[in-house]
């Protein structure tokens, strides 16, 4: 299985769209169900210089995506916070370390970034324990931070700091 890394491109907005329009793609982020193609080209088709979108492309398919804001404020522009997601047949595979391995790479070694966050869902132990793999820490726990099928949902606040 070789799985080829590189940064999205505009064309490959609808395999990026279609991944988080999976169940537990959207359930595990903050997109809902039934993505516009609008959206995602709006958010995709024109990305700001501090956003980097990486992909994993299996077979010519698109099969998972991290993003990755490197925050603007003076004060802030060593600090970044990141999000993915794998399509559903392609989870537990490795392809969310390759994508977090391609970023944390970005990240550290080219854009001198010393702080990386995230939000995790406090039930979605595969990417926490994902995450913990990578050097991430439980930094606190926001509650009620996110509206999910119908009830509120609870997220770890982590974060690798290097």
């Amino acid at each position: 299985m070789s799985i080829e890394i590189r940064h999205s491109r505009k064309e490959d907005i609808p395999e990026i769209k279609d991944i988080y329009a999976q169940s537990s793609c959207y359930a595990g982020t903050l997109q809902v169900p039934y993505p516009s193609i609008d959206k995602w080209e709006k958010f995709l088709g024109n990305i700001p210089d501090n956003f980097y979108s990486i992909v994993a492309v299996l077979d010519g398919m698109i099969v998972g995506q991290i993003g990755m804001e490197v925050f603007s404020n003076p004060r802030r522009k060593h600090v970044s916070n990141i999000g993915m997601a794998v399509s559903e047949e392609h989870q537990k595979s490795g392809i969310g370390s390759k994508l977090l391995e391609a970023m944390l790479n970005l990240s550290i070694n080219w854009l001198a970034v010393r702080r990386i966050e995230l939000e995790v869902y406090t039930d979605n132990e595969q990417a926490i324990g994902l995450y913990k793999k990578y050097g991430f820490e439980v930094e606190g726990t926001a509650r009620n931070y996110a509206f999910r099928n119908g009830e509120y949902a609870d997220v770890y606040l982590m974060a690798k700091v290097i």
